[in-house]
């Protein structure tokens, strides 16, 4: 077994161990008090009403998600709809509107303290309706390229071979095909349900108390932030036992064929009649989901916007900017560290280490910037409120983001390019730079767009770890919206649509391109 130069696996084992500190500092907070107190804390009957609503929200959003983005990737993989490229764009753009800025949008069209979009009375979207209606809007798409992919990897002689063995269309449907649908459904349904859990912005502003909501409430007000750390630890536990479940439910059953059954192209449904049907509801998903809050959002940009407003909003994206430019690239660079390692030099040891990088992006946003604020303030206060406790924070939390497209392309690369080039006498970094490097390029710019991304959009952490007097775009879109001031407000939402909207489908379009 090789082993790795130190300067690959100092760094590795650096970042490693970094990772693993807000969780132990958070357990220290918690088990400082005695005994008596744990149990007091984590039996209050507001911890069982913050379960059951986190709860009821995270399943009902799993529901309409799923009835959703069911028949709009059946309709874009199986069926013989027309513009499928436009329809499947159409599915992955939410993406783009943040779930709070969707929130924002339905607080000023029902209206909120006196501010309406369209000045006539509509049903109050706020508490449990509006967080389930904001939240659908934004997570239904990973429901979507989930089950998209699997309708589109499924082999339609084997429903073939049912009918002929008798089986109805409807019953085969039903014992062949979504029975392969089943890892889909439960991958796509446990991102939706972990981003529910982990929400902030959505319920924050239509003042729906959930775990995530409580825990800012309750460290920001300063009661008890030992009664802080354990929302926090239930939030996780809650987070933990859902992706055991997961694993546990799927990993002894096996969903590819065995034989010889030869796979042919998918006969595509005919909709007939029904395909004015499917075109209103596709089109009626992209209006709700995009549209109107886009609309809105552009409503109240038109109204009041001032020179100042303008020199502000400046500032603001240039703040924005600047710390997802640097965090996206040493993320990226991190991530190329544990791949390259991982694959290159494997061992149990440094596969591990590379799995810890998900233990960040695992730990619901709240409770990851609550435990860096134990650390900081507890272990190294020197860092606390700064920008690199700030920046630190967020490559770790989406350092597994940016694992992603790396790995895929490091796996596609043969090593003997880089031991050619070593035989002809370069050392192994330059072997690397000259061969590897080259290849990698354009997975490294898709990983440095999705860290830009997430981190323009990140809420909590932001408004937990940012330096006195540093503002980003969703961190002034949230303050201003928590106050209904919607002119105020929207500048900064329409910045984040338009910088969402254009990266989405830019990285849509390469995908497109490499199929």
């Amino acid at each position: 077994m090789k082993k790795p130069p130190w300067y690959l696996a100092l760094p590795i084992l650096f970042v490693g161990m970094v990772i693993l500190l807000p969780l132990g500092y958070l357990l220290i907070k918690a088990f400082s008090v005695r005994p008596s107190e744990i149990i007091g804390l984590l039996f209050r009957q507001r911890n069982f009403d913050l379960l059951t609503n986190t709860l009821i929200l995270a399943m009902a959003v799993v529901l309409c998600s799923t009835l959703i983005a069911t028949p709009m990737a059946w309709l874009t993989s199986s069926s013989d709809l027309k513009f499928k490229t436009v329809f499947t764009l159409a599915g992955v753009l939410p993406l783009a509107v943040p779930a709070y800025v969707t929130a924002y949008a339905l607080l000023s069209l029902t209206g909120f303290q006196g501010q309406q979009t369209l000045g006539i009375d509509l049903p109050s979207l706020n508490g449990f309706s509006g967080s389930l209606i904001a939240l659908t809007f934004y997570t239904f798409p990973y429901l979507f390229l989930n089950l998209r992919s699997a309708m589109l990897g499924l082999n339609p002689t084997l429903l073939d071979s049912a009918r002929s063995l008798g089986y109805s269309q409807w019953s085969a449907t039903w014992h062949v095909t979504l029975p392969q649908l089943i890892p889909a459904f439960f991958s796509g349904g446990l991102l939706v349900f972990l981003h529910v859990i982990g929400d902030f912005g959505v319920v924050s502003l239509m003042r729906y108390e959930t775990f995530s909501y409580a825990i800012f409430s309750q460290y920001m007000a300063a009661f008890d932030r030992t009664y802080a750390a354990w929302l926090a630890l239930i939030v996780i536990a809650l987070t933990v036992l859902l992706l055991i479940l997961e694993f546990n439910f799927i990993k002894y059953k096996y969903y590819h064929q065995t034989g010889k059954t030869q796979s042919r192209p998918p006969r595509l449904t005919r909709l007939g009649k029904w395909k004015w049907l499917a075109y209103s509801f596709l089109i009626g998903i992209l209006f709700l989901s995009v549209v109107i809050p886009t609309f809105i959002v552009l409503f109240w940009s038109g109204r009041g916007f001032s020179a100042l407003g303008f020199m502000s909003l400046v500032e603001v994206i240039l703040q924005s900017a600047s710390v997802s430019v640097l965090t996206a690239i040493l993320s990226t660079i991190l991530a190329l560290l544990f791949t390259y390692t991982s694959i290159r030099y494997p061992s149990i040891f440094f596969r591990t280490f590379e799995r810890l990088s998900y233990i960040g992006y695992a730990m619901p946003p709240l409770a990851f910037g609550l435990a860096w604020i134990f650390l900081s303030l507890y272990g190294l206060p020197i860092i606390y409120q700064t920008f690199c406790l700030l920046i630190l924070a967020y490559m770790l939390h989406f350092l597994a983001e940016s694992i992603g497209p790396i790995r895929s392309a490091i796996l596609q690369i043969p090593i003997h390019l880089e031991e050619a080039a070593r035989s002809l006498g370069r050392p192994p970094f330059s072997a690397f730079w000259h061969t590897t490097f080259p290849l990698l390029r354009n997975s490294m710019i898709v990983s440095f767009a999705f860290i830009f991304l997430a981190v323009m959009k990140e809420l909590p952490i932001t408004i937990m770890l940012s330096p006195i007097g540093f503002d980003t775009l969703a961190l002034r879109l949230w303050s201003h919206a928590e106050e209904a001031m919607f002119v105020e407000a929207a500048p900064y939402a329409m910045v984040l649509v338009i910088v969402s909207l254009f990266f989405v489908a830019v990285v849509f379009f390469k995908e497109v391109e490499s199929d």
